[in-house]
């Protein structure tokens, strides 16, 4: 009998360690979960929704225009924010009224994002042009009246970006995968 109770016991320390072999490494580099926190994203994304975040896309390929993305705050990196990725490295971003327009560069034409998925009662009428640095990305919440953002807090450091949303898990009745895509010019 303590023979069979010290099998199972080293069966259960076994599990446990293989488990922890294979969770933590896929926790630390590949996907974690994310809760979302206000109401920066609404209605895209609300308050309390679970969300896993694919931390390993991006070490790969550059984050792109309109990716959804998990990232540290640059003024205190333990606080995460939810954001869109508006501006990309070497652009001028210029907010007209509520129209966002992309300067790409000399003998580029502009691009005047389509952001019809956005309500015009969460934008308000702005006017101001920001530069994105190289290794830096402007962005900003899709509520943005209510989004502490590129805006407020300055240009978001390539190495403060986590990842980009996967999958939303909760609420059951708002699972999706790749949550908040939109497909804007490059």
């Amino acid at each position: 009998m303590e023979s069979l109770q010290r099998d199972s016991f080293n069966d259960i320390v076994k599990f446990a360690l293989i488990a922890f072999i294979i969770v933590v490494p896929i926790r630390i580099f590949i996907a974690q979960p994310f809760i979302v926190r206000g109401a920066s994203m609404d209605p895209t994304f609300q308050n309390g929704q679970y969300l896993i975040v694919d931390q390993l896309s991006y070490r790969f390929e550059a984050p792109k225009r309109g990716d959804v993305i998990i990232m540290r705050y640059p003024k205190d990196p333990s606080v995460f924010f939810i954001k869109r990725i508006i501006g990309l490295p070497g652009e001028t971003v210029e907010i007209q009224g509520k129209q966002v327009v992309i300067q790409q560069g000399v003998g580029k034409s502009p691009i005047t994002l389509d952001e019809s998925f956005i309500d015009p009662s969460r934008i308000r009428d702005e006017y101001a042009s920001y530069t994105v640095g190289p290794d830096e990305y402007f962005v900003m919440g899709d509520n943005r009246k209510e989004s502490s953002d590129s805006r407020s807090w300055g240009l978001l450091p390539r190495k403060d970006i986590m990842g980009k949303t996967f999958l939303r898990l909760f609420p059951l009745s708002a699972i999706a995968l790749s949550p908040g895509h939109v497909s804007f010019p490059q």
